[in-house]
């Protein structure tokens, strides 16, 4: 699940960042966030990955929006 950072100071390797919507760079970042990582792993061996996130995950990874 972690990114290929072999290649972290090619700065062709971020132009597709400059095209993405704000919600496409919300989850650039979420998805390298190793809390987030541990979070995914355990829905994964819960076979849980699917499944509505409940309210409090949702705020806790920002997938909700107030209002």
């Amino acid at each position: 699940m972690r990114p290929d950072t072999s290649h972290w100071r090619d700065n062709d390797s971020y132009d597709y960042l400059d095209t993405l919507p704000i919600e496409g760079l919300a989850w650039e970042c979420l998805r390298r966030h190793e809390p987030y990582q541990r979070h995914y792993r355990a829905l994964l061996t819960r076979r849980a990955e699917k499944a509505l996130l409940r309210p409090e995950a949702q705020r806790l990874w920002g997938l909700r929006f107030p209002g």
